[in-house]
């Protein structure tokens, strides 16, 4: 046998391994998309609820997941990584049949909506814990050198999960009555749940590692150079995401849809066909380059004078932003014991939590003050002091290296 072809054949059943972890991601973030598309109608137009309230509703459960990344990641750690995704994905199932009480609104309005907050933030721990219990275990199943094909599969499942589930949750809401409405979505919620949960009880277990385990915040010292690298390029994301079709709106432009979907396309294609690159070439040199091709799509929007040069910004931001996460991952792991790898997945991950919670409001101000367009100069920005965020985290740690 050829060389390449063992190389294929060990690639083939790296995939293999992960497919039953991308299953539980997928199954288990449809309870997150579902809800997120539902919630603002069933809070304003069923409960007659205001806007803040339905803001409310849907950002606790975001709230939630932040404040249990460390609970998630230690418990990872001590008890193993099959126990916190299994723990997760049952908790999903909970939450799903609070959602079904929450729909019954039998006692008055806001009885269904405290109701429908306790399933949305017995929601977050569970989101906490299947992500962070799925990575960690998915990189003990296929070793530390495939992290970054973890993270690029575990996040495809994600992010389809969401695409599909938003649409599913709308629909279900616009058939109000026995067959739809709320108590469907909470119906399909547990069914996911109970889908996830299923899968991950029949996987074989990897047992915790043994040996130096960190304080958390030893290990948030140690993951935060990267992580901020994380946070910085997702103000990119939530320009893209936030304001990309109001800026073609000022601008007078059609077709901010193509944009969306090209930004989409463009990141899905990118972990599809390129998703190895972090463990072949390292996680720095990925980033930067990702960082560099991320930069240029946002100065190629702020720039845009036509809606095909928007276009092309848009798709070489999601050219970019798609391997930032895997890259500066595989840089974050790398810097902590194998026993406290679920705390730093668990840190990891709650920089992108932090960012994309700030860069709303940030990208917000900006495009108050200075037009639609400074938003991408902003994403620009972030990205290039991600790049310096990455430099100086590799150079400290090439230092303390030399020194011991």
């Amino acid at each position: 046998m050829s060389p390449s072809a063992t190389i294929a054949d060990l690639r083939s059943s790296v995939l293999l391994r992960l497919a039953p972890f991308v299953l539980i991601i997928f199954f288990g973030y449809l309870t997150v998309g579902m809800p997120l598309a539902a919630i603002p109608l069933q809070v304003h137009d069923v409960l007659g609820f205001g806007n803040l309230t339905v803001g409310i509703a849907v950002g606790i459960q975001s709230l939630a997941t932040l404040l249990t990344r460390q609970l998630a990641g230690t418990l990872c750690d001590r008890r193993g990584a099959k126990f916190g995704a299994v723990l997760g994905a049952g908790g999903s199932i909970l939450a799903g049949a609070i959602y079904l009480t929450a729909s019954l609104g039998t006692p008055g309005s806001y009885w269904s909506l405290a109701v429908l907050s306790v399933a949305r933030l017995t929601s977050g721990v569970a989101e906490a814990l299947v992500m962070t219990g799925s990575l960690a275990w998915a990189i003990g199943v296929v070793g530390a050198q495939n992290t970054g094909k973890v993270m690029v599969w575990v996040g495809i499942g994600m992010y389809a999960a969401i695409a599909f589930g938003s649409p599913i949750g709308v629909q279900l809401m616009t058939r109000q009555g026995a067959p739809g409405g709320f108590a469907a979505v909470a119906a399909g919620t547990i069914v996911c749940s109970m889908l996830a949960t299923g899968i991950a009880a029949f996987m074989p277990p990897v047992v915790p590692h043994g040996g130096e385990r960190l304080l958390f915040m030893s290990v948030v010292g140690r993951v935060a150079p990267f992580g901020a690298g994380l946070a910085l390029a997702t103000v990119a994301f939530s320009a893209i995401g936030t304001f990309a079709a109001l800026d073609f709106q000022s601008q007078g432009w059609t077709g901010a849809g193509f944009a969306l979907t090209g930004f989409g396309a463009a990141y899905i294609f990118t972990r599809l066909v390129f998703g190895g690159w972090p463990d072949r070439f390292g996680g720095v040199r990925v980033a930067a380059w990702s960082l560099l091709v991320e930069c240029a799509g946002q100065v190629m929007l702020y720039l845009a004078a036509v809606p095909v040069m928007a276009f092309a910004g848009a798709i070489l931001t999601g050219i970019g932003f798609s391997l930032v996460f895997p890259s500066f991952g595989i840089e974050a792991v790398r810097r902590v014991p194998p026993a406290s790898r679920g705390a730093a997945l668990g840190a990891y991950v709650a920089f992108f939590d932090i960012g994309f919670g700030l860069a709303g409001p940030i990208t917000g101000v900006v495009a108050g003050a200075l037009g639609y367009p400074s938003v991408f100069a902003a994403g620009a920005l972030g990205t290039l002091i991600a790049m310096l965020a990455a430099r100086h985290a590799t150079r400290s740690a090439a230092a303390t290296t030399t020194l011991a």
